[in-house]
């Protein structure tokens, strides 16, 4: 099984009730695709309440195998949801790794 966890920072611009909002977004176009990808086993996000976190929000994805992550990344429903996160954060780290 692959895990592909991917973490972000909202942009200093956006602050307060807009941030909290603009988390809220990026979960909703993120949790459909559970459904709506072929191959995603499992699909989480958090999004930071905790001030000692240096991250606003997390995705957690669990795939079979590489080659299902690869069709994710390129699937017309997760290519819209990423359109709205590069909108409004201005990092991201990405770490995949295979689950034994």
């Amino acid at each position: 099984m692959i895990r592909h966890i991917v973490m972000w920072n909202i942009k200093d611009e956006i602050t307060g009730t807009e941030k909290e909002l603009a988390c809220k977004k990026m979960a909703e176009g993120f949790l459909p695709l559970k459904e709506s990808v072929p191959n995603v086993m499992d699909l989480q996000v958090e999004i930071s309440k905790i001030e000692s976190s240096n991250r606003d929000f997390m995705l957690v994805v669990d795939f079979p195998d590489e080659d299902a992550l690869k069709a994710y990344q390129v699937h017309p429903n997760h290519v819209k949801a990423a359109g709205y996160v590069k909108e409004v954060t201005k990092d991201r780290v990405c770490f995949d790794y295979e689950v034994k």
